[in-house]
């Protein structure tokens, strides 16, 4: 290893390199916009689960409209993995954003004319989650566009970072918001809020225009060129074995983990007898573990062993959903959020690295859609399974089965695969 080289992986670590990647210009404006529309984003998350729960008082239809924001991902993540190989990553970003802070406006404006119904939350939660799904890819990509390789790791840690910061402030702002504006407001200011990220974006000069080599049979239009660089994509993934395993780590984890999301609102109106405000308490404390996990990774810098951080966060993840769900302590439950939060961020910021550290770049908004397929695209399943089984089971058990099924999972994976505790 060159003397060169030894210095800045010793740069990498620290404080002092924590944020490093905020130096780029390009990706600064990105972050900052960014971290202000998640915010908003969180905000309308507690507000839209505690009026779901009041208008339909069933965790049933909390497991449904979490399937409609979720749904398209099963379908437009590849697709806008594709484009985000095959045009630029910014407008599409821009485009999505627009749409999605209207979406969010409209919610805004049925809650204050007194016409809101669940059919209508369910109809913009699936406007909004196809929005998402279009862009995360291109999201995900834009990091290595604006930073390029030597700073990604860093970039990818900021990222998770200002998304975890405003998870932990989003609930926050969302409960101080429910006593001074009430329920609408969340949803104006996260409509509001987008209009942070179109600005950051349509600041951002490339200092060199990423050119793509397309030849006139891979236009956008060419629906033959489209699907072959779809099953290129598959094709490429299966012939790499640690890459596939990541992606399935990732789906299983999502699948039986992230319905706690959508079954937050009942543990709190049910189990601890609490308001909006007490929702908005146990969300953040998730978001405000997760946030220093992402703080942690960052100071790590671009650390050796990251295949025990995603085999580990995950192991720890499943155990810390285990003991929230049959907690009756308030007190012992937002200690194992916070610590859920913090091990499932270190499991899959992690994972983003090591994918887009492994792949090519040509490959890489194919794979990040996979990756976003596989965690987000398994979520509309796994909400829907947990609200049909809370209903019948309750949701302590739901959330607890699911957490015991990834611990095992985990498990076998950590046992039977040496070459990804390698990584």
């Amino acid at each position: 290893m060159s003397s060169e080289f030894k210095v800045r992986r010793e740069n990498d670590r620290g404080v002092g390199g924590m944020f490093r990647a905020l130096r780029h210009r390009n990706f600064l404006l990105f972050w900052s916009g960014a971290f202000l529309s998640n915010t908003g984003t969180w905000m309308q998350a507690v507000a839209q689960g505690w009026l779901v729960l009041q208008l339909s008082n069933s965790p049933f239809w909390l497991g449904v409209d979490g399937f409609m924001a979720t749904a398209p991902g099963l379908v437009l993540t590849l697709v806008g993995g594709v484009f985000a190989d095959l045009m630029d990553r910014r407008k599409l970003l821009i485009y999505t954003q627009v749409v999605a802070g209207l979406a969010a406006l409209t919610l805004g404006v049925l809650v204050v004319t007194h016409v809101v119904q669940v059919w209508m939350i369910l109809g913009l939660s699936f406007v909004t989650g196809c929005c998402m799904s279009m862009a995360g890819p291109s999201y995900l990509a834009l990091a290595f566009d604006l930073v390029g390789r030597e700073d990604l790791a860093n970039a990818i840690a900021l990222n998770s970072t200002q998304f975890q910061l405003a998870r932990a402030l989003g609930p926050l702002f969302a409960g101080v918001g429910f006593k001074l504006f009430g329920v609408a407001g969340c949803f104006f200011a996260n409509g509001l809020s987008f209009a942070a990220v179109v600005i950051g974006l349509s600041m951002v000069r490339y200092d060199t225009v990423r050119k793509l080599s397309l030849s006139p049979d891979r236009s956008l239009k060419d629906r033959r060129a489209f699907m072959q660089d779809l099953v290129e994509g598959f094709r490429y993934v299966a012939n790499r074995p640690r890459v596939s395993m990541l992606l399935l780590i990732s789906a299983v984890t999502s699948l039986f983990g992230a319905p706690y999301i959508s079954m937050t609102p009942v543990v709190a109106r049910d189990i601890f007898h609490l308001g909006e405000t007490g929702l908005a308490l146990i969300m953040g404390m998730a978001g405000a573990g997760a946030l220093f996990g992402a703080l942690f990774l960052a100071y790590l810098g671009d650390f050796r062993h990251k295949g025990w951080f995603v085999l580990g966060g995950d192991i720890g993840f499943a155990i810390c959903l285990i003991v929230f769900s049959l907690s009756r302590n308030l007190t012992l439950s937002l200690i194992f959020l916070f610590l859920l939060g913090f091990a499932i961020v270190s499991s899959v910021a992690v994972t983003n690295t090591l994918l887009q550290k492994l792949v090519t770049d040509e490959m890489r908004g194919r794979v990040m859609s996979m990756f976003m397929l596989s965690f987000i695209g398994a979520m509309p399943i796994g909400n829907l399974i947990a609200g049909a089984a809370s209903h019948r089971f309750g949701v302590p058990h739901t959330l607890a089965a699911g957490g015991l099924i990834i611990a095992v999972f985990s498990t076998i994976v950590t046992l039977r695969s040496p070459s990804l505790r390698q990584l």
